[in-house]
């Protein structure tokens, strides 16, 4: 990927054409459309609704965030009916700019959850939380009881969704939630999991995590990519809806830069996907 169409022009000429895009969903006033207000900001925003269809999807996240993030333009390409587990829905962390706005665990979980909720709309997803609060740092490893705690309370919702595929995150990133939700969603059967790295563009170019997880995932996991590329305006909706308290608001475009370059040690530049989001599957199924 050139300089000249990286890192420092890419997030304007991307801001510039999800501008145009919005104007073009106004003009078409679609009976789909919808119109969904940012829940910090309250900036408007419009995007198609998808009409789900095939077998049903449970996705296991960490946090309100993570599905939005690492792996929503898949299934506005492909939706399908959706249920979005949230295992960590209490949190104190918000955008530093804004920690006088939002003062303490409730106000930022609800925001949290207002922002999650409206991203998921489009999709037409079904939404439950856990209630467990998310890790502080310093960083240390997951209780075990926690998660023989989290495995039960998944599978009491999943009884609910018999024959839904699962989908949870691969923990490429060394966070305890990330760790701990992936190895519950294996243990309860998953072998669909996310790149979980599009919120933290350093980790996708560290090369401690990307060793770590290689040992971890050797002769068990194989990476797919999914083109994202008729989404990728779509997607960036859905990343200003969840990340309505992101500030300044340029942040919200590393993850879409992530998507942009994640193909290029996959596939040939000149034939593959402009934008794509990478999964992975047992080997034996990939």
């Amino acid at each position: 990927m050139p300089d000249a169409e990286g890192i420092y022009t890419f997030p304007t000429d991307l801001a510039e054409a999800h501008f145009a895009w919005q104007e073009e969903l106004t003009k078409t006033a679609s009976g789909s459309l919808l119109n969904l207000l940012a829940p910090h900001t309250g900036v408007p925003y419009v995007i198609e609704e998808r009409t789900p269809a095939g077998r049903p999807v449970v996705v296991i996240e960490p946090h309100h965030d993570d599905f939005a993030l690492s792996a929503s333009g898949h299934f506005l390409t492909q939706p399908r009916p959706l249920t979005v587990i949230t295992v960590f829905s209490r949190s104190a962390t918000v955008d530093p700019a804004l920690s006088a706005h939002y003062r303490g665990e409730e106000a930022v979980s609800v925001l949290r959850a207002r922002e999650g909720a409206t991203a998921l709309r489009p999709l037409g997803a079904c939404q439950h939380a856990l209630g467990h609060r998310d890790a502080m740092k310093p960083y240390r490893p997951y209780d075990p009881m926690r998660l023989e705690q989290i495995i039960h309370e998944l599978q009491t919702l999943l009884l609910e969704q018999p024959g839904a595929e699962l989908l949870a995150p691969a923990a490429v990133t060394r966070h305890p939630d990330h760790v701990l939700v992936h190895e519950a969603a294996r243990i309860l059967g998953c072998r669909w999991f996310w790149e979980d790295v599009a919120f933290w563009p350093t980790y996708a170019q560290a090369t401690c995590d990307q060793h770590l997880f290689r040992q971890r995932t050797a002769g068990w996991l194989a990476p797919q990519l999914e083109d994202i590329t008729g989404a990728i305006l779509d997607k960036l909706t859905l990343l200003c809806l969840h990340g309505s308290q992101i500030q300044p608001p340029r942040k919200m475009y590393r993850p879409i830069r992530h998507a942009w370059t994640v193909a290029a040690d996959l596939v040939d530049p000149a034939t593959g996907p402009r934008f794509a989001e990478r999964f992975y599957r047992p080997e034996e199924t990939a």
